[in-house]
């Protein structure tokens, strides 16, 4: 994966520390080519169940509806550029 940095070992360590035994993995299209890779790794790694997003990726309001209703315990969102949370909220 030589354009990015997936960062898949904080992914790994995130799911380790909350448990979640089904993650969905969201990637924006350019990352989507490796996301069997990034996939196999995660699987390999926590022993969860990983299924990949299709849909789209737009952004941090881009998130799947109803992952609940469909057993997913974590979502991991990828996106192009870091992510700066504001403290005191959106």
């Amino acid at each position: 994966m030589p354009l990015y940095a997936a960062e898949t070992k904080k992914a790994i360590e995130h799911i380790q520390t909350t448990g979640a035994k089904v993650v969905c993995i969201q990637l924006p299209d350019g990352m989507k080519p490796y996301a069997k890779e990034i996939e196999a790794e995660i699987s390999s790694k926590t022993g969860a169940r990983v299924l990949i997003w299709l849909g789209s990726n737009f952004g941090a309001c881009d998130i799947p509806l109803g992952l609940s209703k469909m057993g997913i315990d974590l979502l991991i969102s990828w996106g192009h550029n870091i992510f700066h949370k504001k403290q005191e909220g959106w």
